[in-house]
């Protein structure tokens, strides 16, 4: 949320770009707390699976930023190695837990 806002206050800054990486970031952690409440190991795997898409689209558009210059790597680097970290445990959490 704090980089949406700093994206946000930058001139020229496509307002399209930093509405997608917040509600693919947000996503992330949406999925993960509806994870908490489900009833089935087939419906948590479903959740986190959308957890790990979203973080995915996340670095997508973290990289797509760096890559047209749209913000310094710098502004974005934090986030892009969080987004790293998210799909690896993501991914190790799907694989565990089964396709269902």
């Amino acid at each position: 949320m704090h980089l949406y806002r700093e994206l946000n206050a930058r001139p020229n800054f496509p307002f399209s770009i930093s509405r997608q990486l917040l509600r693919s970031g947000t996503s992330i952690g949406a999925n993960i707390e509806e994870a908490r409440t489900v009833v089935s190991r087939r419906e948590m795997a479903a959740k986190f699976r959308i957890a790990l898409r979203e973080a995915r689209e996340t670095k997508y558009w973290l990289r797509l930023i760096v890559a047209t210059s749209l913000a310094p790597s710098e502004l974005v680097q934090v986030e892009l190695q969080e987004a790293d970290e998210l799909v690896a445990i993501l991914h190790r959490t799907v694989e565990r837990l089964g396709t269902g």
